[in-house]
């Protein structure tokens, strides 16, 4: 078996190799021909009968340099680089170092594993990142148009601009006031931002067509396109996780717990997992919250306006996010649509199994009534004609 460490860059990568002779050194270029010689070189190892494996921290091209090496039959280990602290905070901090470390804890499989996401997953990502820079460039020209009509003492109506009318108004307002030479490229600045939003959000419409988890995230009230697919695309596969404190706790959610001894220490929530993650559940529970008439009878929006008045706003929603995480997980792992039950607890769970329990015995005891009335209206028919006939038996005799 041949461990190789290599320490991934942009231009250049550092392996160590770690075999029967020890620790031996390398570095190779990013190119096509850096990737191709160190491919040859594993391929020497191969061909003496040895088994090639190769341990790589998570970064930007690790995905392009994943799908060289396992192309070319060369196990890879992706590095989760939070849980690999001997390499992040290493006092000796160089490239041969690092790669050393990493073949010397493949060799003995230690290397905490990170998972890379599917293709379609990744892709949603990208795409939903360019739509976010769009809409913040959007947000800071609609600031500067606000801006415009404050310094001439103009009205701002808010809600103004979220219009292509309202936008026109606005132009039309400013250009009264001589400020046209400055508000014009902002308008149109505007209008190409939000055509190239909606062809970002049309291309993810088609990646997700017919996706059961959209469909599935859709259900819950207050969840908006956009959420349900921030969710999809950094949950990728919701079997990852055995349940649904894993799935909390990888979007962040979780709190930080410190016990030594007798000491307990509860802290913040984490906010170790994707924050686009988070900040999509997070969404959700403004969306619950925002449709009080359906939503407020429920346990949990009711504990959230009790937390509200007691701890305040923040730590509610973090706390009804948290929940919400969970209620995702089961639903995504059991492949069911939203249900009320599954947002009161436990307690609530278990009142709607007696529920439908009884609605069970209830709809058995109703069949076998109607059963047990068709077989006596059936018996009455069979004597009523066997009455007949006697009678006419007798009159006949």
């Amino acid at each position: 078996m041949v461990n190789v460490g290599i320490d991934l860059h942009k231009t250049q990568f550092t392996i160590c190799v770690r075999d029967r002779k020890g620790n031996r050194f390398a570095k190779y270029l990013t190119t096509p021909e850096g990737y191709q010689a160190f491919l040859n070189q594993a391929a020497e190892w191969q061909g003496k009968g040895e088994a090639v494996r190769v341990g790589v921290e998570s970064t930007g091209n690790t995905r392009y340099f994943k799908n060289r090496m396992v192309s070319a039959g060369i196990e890879v280990t992706v590095i989760n680089t939070l849980k690999m602290k001997v390499v992040n905070e290493s006092v000796k901090k160089t490239d041969k170092h690092d790669a050393a470390t990493i073949a010397e804890f493949l060799e003995k499989d230690m290397l905490p594993e990170s998972q890379l996401c599917s293709r379609e997953s990744e892709q949603m990502r990208r795409l939903l990142k360019v739509r976010t820079t769009l809409v913040r460039g959007e947000v800071v020209i609609k600031n500067q148009i606000h801006g415009l009509l404050t310094a001439e003492g103009l009205e701002d109506v808010k809600g103004s601009l979220q219009s292509k009318r309202g936008r026109l108004g606005v132009l039309d307002t400013l250009k009264a006031n001589e400020q046209g030479l400055a508000a014009h490229p902002l308008f149109e600045t505007i209008e190409q931002l939000e055509a190239q939003i909606k062809g970002i959000e049309k291309q993810l419409r088609a990646l997700v067509k017919g996706d059961r988890m959209v469909e599935l995230l859709l259900t819950i009230p207050g969840c908006g396109e956009i959420c349900a697919w921030t969710i999809r695309a950094y949950t990728d596969d919701i079997k990852r996780f055995a349940n649904p404190k894993k799935y909390a706790s990888f979007a962040g959610l979780a709190p930080w717990v410190q016990n030594s001894n007798e000491t307990i220490h509860h802290g913040s929530i984490t906010k170790r997992g994707p924050k686009e993650l988070r900040t999509a559940i997070v969404q959700v529970v403004m969306g619950l919250r925002r449709m009080k008439k359906k939503t407020m009878s429920w346990r949990y929006m009711e504990r959230y306006e009790m937390m509200k008045k007691s701890k305040g706003s923040g730590k509610a929603i973090i706390a009804t996010a948290r929940k919400i995480a969970v209620v995702i997980w089961n639903m995504l792992s059991r492949d069911e649509e939203f249900d009320i039950g599954e947002m009161g607890g436990k307690k609530e769970g278990k009142k709607r199994e007696v529920v439908k329990g009884v609605e069970g015995l209830a709809k058995e005891a109703v069949k076998e009534e109607e059963g047990t009335a068709v077989k006596n209206e059936e018996v009455k028919r069979v004597v009523k004609k066997t009455g007949v006939a006697r009678e006419k038996r007798k009159k006949v005799g």
